[in-house]
């Protein structure tokens, strides 16, 4: 089912997920779909993998925990961050590397100082590769780290290849 894409999230310099220097970074881009969930796009390379050719379960618990987690920003004027409190992988086929990946994830419960989410790895077939549900703190930015956002180079990246609306399963 295509859905449309309303708003792309901001990326930063040094994350492991979305940042754009990081030379061992995914360097994935975020997407707000109309249906209140965000999509994570990025393809890994070799030197994220485990096994020859499969993507590391850490690195795809990662990407499942950091889609989630920017999930809650979408409903929410203000920055509202998670910080993780517990987190459950569950592993269902091997990730390939170099080819385009989604992930999706969702806020399925949220209340004034905790929000719960899920989420799926999709392969480029439509295939769930790994799913995951998670429950964080909610916490503003200031109370997790110092964060300069024009230090941190923390904006939205416009690129000519991003797309209007996505395919989701």
């Amino acid at each position: 089912m295509k859905k449309k894409i309303i708003r792309k999230q901001q990326n930063s310099k040094m994350c492991f997920l979305c940042g754009l220097k990081n030379p061992f970074g995914l360097q994935a881009s975020f997407y707000e779909l109309e249906s209140s969930e965000l999509v994570c796009i990025l393809t890994p390379k070799t030197e994220h993998q485990s096994y020859p050719g499969r993507l590391h379960g850490g690195i795809i618990t990662a990407m499942l925990d950091e889609t989630i987690g920017r999930a809650i920003l979408i409903n929410h004027a203000e920055e509202v961050w998670g910080v993780t409190a517990e987190f459950t992988t569950r592993f269902k086929k091997p990730v390939p590397l170099g080819v385009e990946l989604r992930i999706v994830g969702r806020v399925t419960k949220e209340t004034s100082r905790i929000f719960e989410g899920t989420g799926e790895l999709l392969l480029p077939n439509g295939d769930i590769a790994a799913s995951a549900s998670g429950i964080y703190w909610r916490m503003p930015l200031s109370k997790i780290a110092d964060f300069d956002p024009e230090a941190q180079e923390w904006k939205v990246v416009e690129n000519q290849d991003d797309p209007k609306e996505i395919e989701i399963g």
